[in-house]
């Protein structure tokens, strides 16, 4: 950029580096960590690293979640993703089946 351009804005934007945010426990086990990468209107993207056998607790959708599998193999409402690999659900669906089936890294995109 030129001295007379200016820089775009970054109003409402909410970046983070992954290597400045700190991991936190993830899940009820103590088997996943999370870093939040960013927030914007209620909703969060967030990286997990899961331990092979983290399970997820049983919820209800109460808004929509989109979810990316970066690296490992997790089994998501009895169908098994690997790395590539996503979903997304719906708001009012049921979330009753999720386990690492392999170490793994996925991004989760949620409103709470």
């Amino acid at each position: 950029m030129t001295a007379t351009e200016s820089q775009p804005s970054t109003d409402g934007w909410d970046m983070n580096h992954a290597g400045d945010a700190q991991w936190v426990p993830w899940g009820a086990t103590g088997d996943a960590r999370a870093k939040i990468l960013g927030s914007a209107d209620g909703y969060q993207v967030v990286l997990v690293e899961a331990d092979a056998g983290y399970r997820g607790t049983p919820h209800a959708h109460a808004y929509a979640e989109f979810f990316y599998l970066v690296d490992g193999r997790i089994r998501n409402q009895g169908e098994a993703l690997d790395a590539g690999d996503g979903y997304a659900a719906a708001a009012g669906s049921t979330h009753e089946d999720f386990e690492a089936l392999a170490p793994s890294t996925y991004l989760s995109i949620f409103r709470i």
